[in-house]
């Protein structure tokens, strides 16, 4: 009986997997058991991570416009600040007034004392 080649498919499917492991260290970048398993591995923490890195930025612009806003001398807060803002209709996101608030603190200060009045 004669020998018989395999077709290309099943290998370019491994070769495919194996691109995208290829900078992963030790048997996960070698092994196609193993390269599936991280493969998945990665898809699952990079879309987990995706979300988490939404909540973790709003946490750090709130927490800049904050300090700022504490930091004006009157008292007043993050919450009250913001529900003023909307009140008044000031319809700014938490990323712009974040990047006032360390670029340009005037200018912040000016907005929450015109939403006091």
């Amino acid at each position: 009986m004669t020998r018989i080649r395999r077709g290309y498919i099943a290998r370019r499917r491994r070769t495919k997997i194996r691109l995208f492991a290829s900078s992963f260290r030790g048997a996960r970048s070698r092994l196609t058991r193993t390269i599936i398993q991280q493969k998945i591995r990665a898809l699952v923490s990079s879309h987990r991570d995706r979300d988490r890195q939404k909540r973790d930025f709003r946490r750090l612009w709130i927490t800049r416009i904050n300090a700022v806003i504490r930091d004006s001398g009157v008292s007043y807060s993050y919450s009250r600040f913001i529900h003023n803002l909307y009140k008044k209709q000031l319809l700014l996101n938490r990323k712009i007034l974040a990047q006032i608030a360390i670029l340009n603190r005037n200018c912040l200060y000016m907005i929450s004392n015109e939403i006091i009045k």
